[in-house]
Parts: C-alpha cells; structure tokens; sequence
C-alpha cells in the first residue's frame, strides 16, 4: 500500500510572455533556472490554511460545484479524488457522505479529515504527489483552480488521464483571461481576495489555452467538453478518458 503522506519537491517549466508552458522542465533547485528568469518557488500552504476564504471565494466554489453537480448529478459510491482540495477540502465534504472514497491531495491537509474512515490524504505538491496513486483508481477526479498555480500543468493532467478509471470523468476549472483582470483587481486593489493566491498563478486559460493542453495530456478530443464558465471568467472542462 502506497504512503498516506508523502513531501515532494516541485518541477518548472519555462513559459513564455504570456505564461504559456514551453517544453523544457527542470527541478527546483533554488537557482535560477536561466539568468534573467524569476525562480520557481514552491507553495508551502493550502487554500484556506492562513486565511478563512472571502465571500467572493466561496461564491467561486459554489458555481465550481453547481457545474459539476451538471455533469455528475450522483456521486454515491464513487471513488473520488480532489486535487489541490484545500486545507479544508470545502467541496470534498460535501459529498464525502455519498462517496465510497475520498482521495485528497494538497500541500497540507486538516487532521480532521486525514482522521476519517473513508479518505486518504497525500500531502505534497503536485504533479509530483500523484506518483503514488493507482492507475485507473478513481471514478471522479477534481481539480478546480489548481492548474493555474502549477509549473508543469501538462505533467499534472497525463497523470490525471492515468489515475482516472476508464468509465470515469475529470473535472478541470482554471480562470481565464478575462479573469485575471478581474482577480487582481479584487486581490490588489479591493482587498476582496487573497492576494497570495493571485500572486501565485502561473497561467491563465481560455478555451483556446485548455483544450490543446488535454490533448497533449491523452485526452482524445471527442471525449473532450471545454467552455467558458463563470460569466466568461472561468475555463471549464469534463474529459473522459475513452478512446
């Protein structure tokens, strides 16, 4: 049986002007990876860790949860894994009643749910931390504003493409560019939300950003739904992992 908790060391990839993943990767080290370049840093907290989330937080999470109650109206006796969950995993309890299982991965993780029957909780950052997980495991597998903080996305969901059972669905939500304006605008100016989490994003998504991406990651495009979401603010996909 695979660790329960497990410390992993990042991975970047060099983006271009406008965020955009190029091909190289190379660990962390501490040093710049090029001269001129900003170093990689490695994210030491969940969301919602340090600091209770706002209003316009919880609304996020809300019409996340709206769309995915869409696309999956029941969730009993699903395996379900939900990546980047937050400290608090705010979604995952939810539905943690109605799931068979609870797989949670994040930096870090409250002990109240590392201490229930039904989940098992990784601790570490992704991609890295999928490692451990089982290929075909899950019947459901969330990552809802996680893709935009990572360095190597594309790592992140070819194993999302692995660990997914082949009768199962990925959900993916990631602000778009039209979004951005909107978060640092709340984050920078209003105070309305955390501005550690706006300085933390690497990339921001449109549909014509996403898409492209799950096909590199193995998704085929007709098992592909990706649209905007959020009243344009947000990028949304399902994907399964049929051929």
């Amino acid at each position: 049986m695979p660790p329960r908790s497990t410390q992993i060391a990042d991975i970047s990839s060099r983006y271009d002007d406008r965020g955009r993943a190029l091909s190289r990767e190379a660990p962390v080290t501490g040093d710049r990876v090029d001269a001129g370049e900003m170093t990689p840093s490695i994210r030491e907290s969940a969301f919602g860790e340090r600091r209770a989330p706002t209003m316009i937080d919880r609304f996020g999470v809300w019409l996340s949860q709206r769309q995915i109650c869409r696309w999956a109206p029941s969730l009993e006796g699903k395996r379900i894994g939900d990546f980047g969950c937050g400290y608090y995993a705010a979604f995952a309890r939810t539905v943690l009643d109605a799931a068979a299982s609870m797989l949670l991965v994040d930096v870090a993780i409250s002990d109240e749910l590392k201490a229930h029957p039904k989940v098992r909780a990784i601790e570490g950052i992704l991609p890295d931390a999928l490692a451990s997980v089982p290929s075909a495991s899950l019947d459901v597998v969330l990552c809802v504003s996680v893709l935009e903080h990572l360095w190597d996305p594309l790592m992140a969901l070819r194993e999302f493409r692995r660990i997914v059972a082949a009768s199962g669905v990925c959900f993916f939500n990631v602000p778009s560019w039209r979004g951005k304006a909107f978060l640092e605008y709340s984050a920078f100016r209003l105070g309305l939300s955390p501005t550690e989490e706006m300085n933390d994003h690497k990339m921001y998504y449109d549909v014509s950003d996403l898409w492209p991406l799950l096909v590199r990651a193995g998704f085929r495009p007709r098992n592909i739904h990706c649209f905007r979401h959020k009243f344009g603010l947000n990028t949304f996909a399902v994907c399964r992992p049929g051929n």
